[in-house]
């Protein structure tokens, strides 16, 4: 080899050597307030000669992994807006949406008050318009989706508290939202909760926030994100967890000083660790176009001690269980379920109507929980079916196929105790209140049962501990 070759190898190796040491940047995921893009922002837009809301805001999101943000609105033609002086209607254009996403933005909230403006087909137009424009679209249905980042799978749950105009809210706490947090807790490093709830032009949490914010940490939320009093309540740290209650607006054209003011969410991960903090914007009295609160570029508002750990993965038979998914992409509804071994994928499955899934220790035998969503002959419904898998290096091989149980199941989450020299992993149902010989899908009455695997399926379980703990599990 050549001096002057044997130098450029020299030199490529130093290279190599200081990209091979260089530290990868910390994942960097951004969580906005209310967006609105009709009503003033809308004619604002046009008087600017079709200027973006995000004019003073250029290099914000830079760098970042995640943006969210909550669309207050529905995608189509005002004219079939079903507003009243009361309850005033947000209509979206449509090329509108080019905005956030030219801005930086990665994916939209849907779920809000003003989400069925254009009535519940507009709940429709405006997902599958948000996808066009080339943002993902977080729905309660669709929840949780899982998002890549940097090696890390961060899952997204949307949800309202305050009921749109076809009526539709979700209830905190709920079954539904149970399953999905659970969902998200066994596939996820962390799990993240855009919630649309609280008081209008309150700046404090209420009562009722605090509590649904509890449950939902009890039930593995890692993050919390509030919005809808369009005003910013504090943050805090509750129970070890980053709660906003309120990101007030971010893009909006309400006049009342505490209207203008904002606040974004930004979270990083440092030594497998979430910690948040609070960028400050202002919207200027004469606009509805925000910036990041002056003189400093950024003003941050740490979050108490929150620090956040990297949840354990779900472990099953040595094989590490999680969604497929490429860097950078997001997955919601029907995802793909890989099993990977000493870091080596050894199997891929499609996950169609999963409702919930865990590792599980019964009869002394390693298995894979779930719940999905499938119809019976038995009651004629499409309902929550227990399945148990085992979990081979070929892939799933199912051992129980979602047989009834005594009753129509509701939920179902597994329960561990002693049993002979080890523990055991019971099977705690949340039953409705009719039975298979008289269903009666519309009845508010309830009943929880345990039951144990007995090898072939379950089998009823009469034990008085077992069965109080099944029933705090519900409440």
């Amino acid at each position: 080899m050549s001096r002057q070759g044997a130098l450029i190898a020299v030199l490529l190796g130093l290279a190599w050597a200081g990209r091979a040491g260089a530290k990868e940047p910390a994942p960097r995921w951004v969580f906005t307030g209310d967006i609105l893009l009709s009503r003033e922002v809308q004619r604002e837009i046009s008087r600017r000669g079709g200027a973006s809301p995000w004019l003073n805001m250029k290099g914000v999101f830079d760098g970042a992994d995640w943006v969210m943000g909550n669309l207050e609105g529905s995608v189509g033609d005002p004219a079939s807006c079903r507003g009243t002086e009361e309850s005033p209607c947000f209509a979206v254009p449509p090329e509108s949406l080019r905005f956030p996403k030219a801005a930086g933005f990665t994916a939209l909230g849907l779920e809000n008050n003003h989400a069925a403006d254009l009535g519940s087909d507009g709940r429709l137009r405006t997902r599958e318009s948000v996808v066009q424009a080339g943002l993902s679209a977080i729905d309660f249905d669709r929840s949780p989706g899982f998002f890549r980042s940097k090696g890390h799978v961060l899952s997204l749950i949307a949800v309202s508290n305050v009921a749109g105009k076809d009526g539709r809210r979700t209830e905190i706490p709920s079954n539904g939202l149970r399953q999905k947090i659970r969902l998200a807790r066994s596939l996820s490093d962390w799990v993240v909760i855009s919630v649309h709830w609280g008081t209008e032009l309150v700046s404090w949490p209420q009562p009722r926030q605090r509590e649904m914010a509890r449950w939902m940490i009890e039930q593995g939320a890692d993050l919390i994100v509030g919005h809808h009093p369009h005003v910013v309540q504090a943050p805090e740290c509750i129970q070890g967890k980053p709660v906003f209650f309120s990101l007030g607006n971010h893009v909006f054209d309400q006049k009342y000083p505490e209207t203008k003011q904002g606040l974004i969410a930004e979270c990083t991960v440092e030594a497998d660790q979430l910690t948040c903090s609070g960028v400050e914007t202002v919207i200027a009295p004469s606009t509805a176009f925000p910036e990041v609160r002056r003189p400093e570029r950024k003003e941050r508002q740490e979050i108490g001690a929150c620090r956040v750990p990297k949840a354990r993965p779900l472990v099953v038979s040595g094989h590490a269980v999680r969604p497929r998914l490429a860097e950078g992409q997001l997955a919601g509804g029907e995802i793909v379920l890989e099993g990977r071994k000493e870091g080596t994928r050894s199997w891929a499955v499609v996950a169609r109507r999963l409702l919930s899934i865990s590792g599980a220790r019964l009869g002394g035998q390693d298995f894979l929980f779930s719940l999905e969503a499938h119809p019976s002959s038995i009651d004629q419904e499409t309902g929550p079916r227990p399945y148990v898998y085992s979990v081979t290096p070929e892939g799933l091989v199912a051992r129980w196929r979602g047989s009834a149980l005594a009753w129509p199941l509701i939920d179902g989450e597994l329960i561990r105790a002693p049993s002979g020299q080890e523990e055991q992993d019971y099977l705690c149902a949340l039953h409705r209140g009719d039975s298979f010989i008289a269903l009666d899908p519309g009845t508010s009455q309830t009943r929880t049962a345990v039951y144990r695997w007995n090898g072939f399926g379950f089998s009823g379980v009469e034990d008085a501990g077992l069965n109080a703990r099944c029933r705090l599990a519900f409440q």
